[in-house]
């Protein structure tokens, strides 16, 4: 799949993430980037579980930003799968 508008989901609030998603063009790739107090401890897994997410549904070509406020995995599985609908039209 891939998307086709910008699309986000969540919040700035505590235990929360806000994801956006741009489409980006043929043969791009992923870019992922994550902002986050708790980088050092769970960047790597934040990042782990939005690729899994992508790889999920099939997402290629895609920029990936996710700005986190300590969100627990299911929140920001949560988040990221409401954007991706949102980003493909749904």
């Amino acid at each position: 799949m891939k998307p086709i508008i910008a699309a986000q989901a969540g919040t700035f609030e505590s235990s929360d993430i806000i994801i956006l998603i741009e489409p980006l063009p043929e043969n791009s790739g992923r870019k992922i980037e994550v902002e986050s107090p708790v980088m050092f401890q769970y960047g790597e897994s934040i990042k782990a579980v939005i690729d899994d997410m992508l790889n999920q549904f099939q997402i290629a070509d895609v920029h990936i930003i996710a700005k986190d406020k300590g969100a627990l995995e299911l929140v920001i599985r949560a988040r990221l799968e409401t954007a991706i609908h949102r980003s493909l039209g749904n």
